[in-house]
């Protein structure tokens, strides 16, 4: 089972924000799939179903972005699962917007969310896909950035990388991560 997890912060004053990014993706992959978000726990909105013939969960943590290893924690205590099952899908300044990058492990690279799943799950050991939301103004302030909207020159960029996302993992449960990361780490090169 692949446990799909996409980041972000709860609450409609961060609906449309950088940082949600994980969110919009999993709304996208749960339409497409057919696969509805609607058990509610404690520490996540969680959907099951299937996609590619393979079982899968996909869940958006009810915590705050900084928090993010506690619902994880959660999932894989949840569903039995280990962090080599999982896969975090999340925004990441480091990459142009509209960019995506998967990897099959990693350090937190300085963002909070993934620094608070490494920390419960103890282990940098999971796959994750990046989504590129762009680098704040020059001397601009991070936290304002990623906390708020995409402009409209970088929407359409934004669409195009979460349904490619969408597609990379289809490909990771049809093929393997390997297959996928060749494919879709060179998109929007």
């Amino acid at each position: 089972m692949l446990i799909v997890v996409g980041l972000g912060n709860p609450g409609t004053k961060y609906t449309a924000s950088r940082h949600n990014v994980g969110f919009r993706f999993i709304d996208l992959l749960s339409k497409k799939s057919e696969i509805k978000m609607n058990d509610r726990r404690a520490k996540a909105v969680i959907g099951q179903g299937r996609i590619a013939g393979h079982d899968v969960v996909l869940a958006k943590p009810r915590t705050f972005m900084n928090n993010s290893g506690e619902g994880v924690e959660y999932l894989l205590a949840r569903f039995g699962g280990r962090p080599t099952e999982l896969l975090i899908v999340y925004d990441e300044m480091a990459l142009p917007a509209g960019r995506i990058r998967l990897r099959a492990t990693g350090s937190h690279a300085g963002h909070n969310g993934i620094r608070s799943i490494i920390s419960s799950v103890q282990s940098e050991q999971f796959p994750r896909l990046r989504i590129g939301v762009g680098q704040p103004p020059q001397n601009g302030d991070s936290i304002p950035h990623v906390l708020g909207r995409f402009t409209k020159e970088e929407e359409p960029l934004i669409a195009q990388a979460v349904h490619d996302s969408v597609a990379a993992v289809e490909c990771i449960l049809k093929e393997n991560i390997d297959i996928a990361m060749n494919r879709f780490n060179v998109i929007g090169s």
